[in-house]
């Protein structure tokens, strides 16, 4: 493993740690859970990171980023279903970054899926 690699893990695991002890603290701190998400994401820790996002979309019922980030979750764990209703929600809420759509490796699973292809021709006229 190269130090810079080592260090970048380092820092992850550091934030990580930091971000689950401010929640000791204040368990629905959305300030807190929306990096922290981020961040087990980065860390490979899918399942975390779904745990967290479920979190925020009640606690954050009409934010279309909660729900767009909730939709990524999924499909890094190849849950269509719950990805394409996630992310029709988003769009629903006013989720409109095409650009970062597009681009937004986490969505791999879900783009290979025609229904997900419809909703982009249905939201934004174009298939992904």
């Amino acid at each position: 493993m190269k130090k810079k690699d080592r260090f970048n893990k380092d820092d992850l695991l550091f934030e990580i740690a930091f971000y689950e002890k401010l929640l000791r603290e204040k368990e629905d701190f959305t300030d807190v859970l929306i990096p922290l998400a981020d961040a087990y994401t980065r860390a490979g820790l899918y399942k975390k990171g779904l745990e967290i996002d479920k979190r925020l979309s009640c606690l954050r019922p009409d934010d279309e980023t909660v729900y767009y980030n909730l939709a990524c979750s999924y499909s890094l764990l190849g849950m269509i279903e719950e990805t394409l209703s996630a992310i029709e929600r988003s769009f629903q809420l006013g989720y409109r970054d095409l650009n970062h759509l597009e681009k937004d490796s986490d969505l791999n699973n879900a783009k290979k899926d025609a229904r997900f292809r419809a909703l982009m021709a249905r939201y934004f006229g174009t298939k992904t």
